[in-house]
């Protein structure tokens, strides 16, 4: 499939690639790693006018220590999060879900803003996000803001960024010592997941994210609440349909999916050592 024709600018700067959202609003769209946003458009999903490559600004792509949590710009690649040493001590959960995410051609392109940006239900990350209990920094014409990863994903494919935000930092709190599992169930490595489910549960932090069960990546406040009364993982895990909006497709009836959830749930929070 060929896209829609649209005219390329590259920006050399944040502030120039704002410049250009501010400029062309609605009819402007980011280019990262391009492995969301160019498969939408060569089947015509999406058309936007014009294409603001943002892919070259190297200040957006770092992972920094900054004390309670871990900083992560937003060109920041899948590959580098799952190589990188920090993550490894102090957010695990991340790095190892970042070497889940695709294949080896994904994960050398693909960036972490870029995925959470897109907002789609059925990628890794915006439900390792959400149980993490992370923050995104956004910047526009107005200055900069920060959005808790529970607001930021709004409907499908929608996020609470503005047509002329750009994404330019991810902040994930520590937490080393706490357990933590991905589980993912689909038909070849490289598909997107039928089901997911990302858990962390520690002293400081306790969450977790569901991948694929709703319009939005979700965030499993029923299991949480759970195991904040005391129960054991089979019984948490009874609750991850809850407030889930499960969809039939070709890969998973709607029973299939909740199913999948609450064994995979299960799973996860054993591996935590619940």
């Amino acid at each position: 499939m060929i896209p829609a024709a649209f005219d390329y600018q590259r920006a050399d700067s944040a502030d120039e690639a704002i410049s250009l959202l501010t400029e062309h609003g609605d009819e402007a769209k980011l280019l990262a790693g391009g492995h969301s946003l160019l498969p939408l458009m060569k089947l015509r999903l999406a058309a936007p006018s014009v294409l603001v490559d943002v892919g070259r600004l190297d200040d957006l792509r770092y992972v920094r220590d900054e004390g309670d949590h871990v900083a992560i710009g937003a060109l920041t690649r899948h590959r580098d999060l799952e190589t990188d040493a920090l993550l490894a001590t102090e957010v695990p959960l991340l790095a190892h879900a970042a070497g889940e995410v695709g294949d080896p051609q994904v994960r050398h392109r693909g960036t972490f803003g870029g995925s959470l940006a897109h907002a789609d239900p059925a990628s890794d990350l915006p439900a390792v996000l959400l149980a993490l209990g992370g923050t995104l920094v956004a910047r526009g014409p107005g200055g900069e803001r920060t959005i808790a990863a529970g607001d930021f994903f709004e409907g499908f494919l929608e996020s609470a960024l503005a047509p002329d935000e750009l994404l330019t930092e991810i902040r994930v709190p520590k937490c080393p010592g706490a357990g933590w599992s991905f589980q993912k169930f689909n038909r070849r490595a490289q598909d997107w997941a039928i089901v997911g489910v990302a858990a962390v549960v520690g002293d400081s932090v306790t969450g977790v994210g569901l991948v694929n069960m709703g319009s939005t990546p979700l965030y499993a406040a029923g299991v949480v609440d759970a195991l904040g009364q005391g129960a054991d993982a089979a019984s948490a895990a009874d609750r991850a349909t809850e407030g889930t909006e499960a969809q039939a497709d070709n890969n998973a009836s709607v029973e299939y999916r909740e199913h999948l959830a609450r064994v995979l749930t299960r799973r996860a929070l054993e591996a935590c050592g619940r």
